[in-house]
């Protein structure tokens, strides 16, 4: 084998995270993106985000997919698009096995994401947390407000332009 050619050979989670991207993208077209299927965690996007909660449930509900469990929600701040995010970590547990991550996007400021609280209750909190510490806003969450920071603190301290106010209530916010 020469130097020029590469082991082409996927994965079993990568083959199966096609798989499973080829049947949201059969049902939902160019409101996805094409498929990241680096060997760590394959990934798409949503293109269309007010698709997102419908998608979330075809993907939880349809008998191939059945992405019955959401390992994790993060937030993500993409300065230099203007954007904000969320990545979620889908599986299949107890039936198919498969796993997969979905990004979704929407604007930095004033942007909004529907909630998928409903479709997995781990979101519920997850999605609280990335409206704490990034300042998205979940449409359609049952009860969204602060988790991890008082209900007055300023700003979002995540978000990678975010100035630590130099005191709270008086008292000497540390650096």
């Amino acid at each position: 084998m020469g130097e020029s050619q590469e082991n082409t050979v996927e994965s079993p989670e990568v083959v199966a995270a096609k798989a499973a991207w080829q049947v949201v993208r059969e049902k939902f077209g160019n409101a996805v993106s094409e498929l990241d299927d680096n060997p760590y965690m394959p990934f798409f996007e949503i293109e269309q985000v007010e698709l997102w909660r419908n998608i979330a449930l075809f993907m939880r509900d349809d008998p191939s997919l059945r992405f019955n469990y959401m390992a994790c929600l993060s937030g993500v701040d993409y300065p230099e698009e203007g954007k904000l995010g969320i990545v979620c970590n889908l599986e299949s547990l107890g039936q198919h096995g498969h796993k997969i991550a979905v990004k979704v996007k929407c604007d930095r400021n004033g942007g909004t994401i529907p909630s998928v609280s409903k479709v997995w209750k781990t979101a519920d909190w997850h999605e609280r947390e990335a409206f704490d510490m990034y300042g998205m806003i979940f449409s359609g969450h049952p009860d969204l407000r602060r988790i991890l920071c008082p209900e007055d603190w300023e700003g979002y301290p995540l978000r990678k332009d975010y100035q630590v106010q130099e005191t709270y209530r008086g008292i000497k916010v540390p650096d």
